[in-house]
């Protein structure tokens, strides 16, 4: 089984960071149209450069960000199931 990391961020912080600079800089860029012109459309390129692709790509790196470690994926005989991951239990 290979560990790819999708979509998915390092951390939950970082990747909210990623989506509040994504988001800001989409709505920005149509926003200060009035105010630049066209050029404010740059923006947009700053805004899917934050979102690694699209809004859709950020919202399954989310998804996949906060799952890590708690979900395992496990493929045999062509049918695959997802099962909650042991968490090793603290010795008290």
């Amino acid at each position: 089984m290979t560990d790819e990391q999708g979509f998915a961020s390092s951390s939950l912080p970082r990747h909210l960071v990623r989506g509040a600079v994504g988001f800001g800089a989409l709505i920005c860029s149509v926003a200060l149209i009035p105010v630049v012109g066209p050029v404010s459309l740059l923006l947009a390129a700053v805004g899917v450069f934050a979102f690694r692709g699209c809004p859709t790509c950020w919202a399954i790196g989310l998804v996949q960000t906060i799952s890590r470690g708690r979900l395992r994926r496990s493929c045999s005989d062509g049918v695959c199931e997802l099962k909650v991951a042991d968490r090793p239990r603290s010795g008290v």
